[in-house]
């Protein structure tokens, strides 16, 4: 068990996480913008594009989320290597 001055993560790095933010602001925010795609036209198979397009975001979403849970967790994960390295260090000295 770690004591609370022990790091157990090195320094973050943001690119990965404005990323997954971006992802996951797309992924919400897009399908909240029904007056867009409010429309009959085109449809697909008889459905109007109001409901396919919807449903075309849940994949998408998911996906979405995907990436974004995979890039956090790889970041995490270099994170607490990072620390774990660090501390390798401190007691070979």
């Amino acid at each position: 068990m770690s004591s609370p001055d022990v790091p157990t993560r090195g320094p973050a790095r943001p690119g990965p996480y404005i990323a997954a933010g971006i992802l996951l602001a797309i992924a919400i925010l897009v399908p909240l913008l029904v007056p867009v795609y409010s429309i009959d036209q085109p449809r697909l198979a008889g459905m109007p594009f109001f409901y396919w397009y919807q449903m075309l975001w849940v994949p998408i979403t998911a996906g979405m989320v995907g990436v974004s849970y995979w890039l956090v967790t790889k970041e995490d994960r270099r994170r607490r290597e990072a620390a774990r390295g660090a501390r390798a260090e401190e007691r070979e000295r």
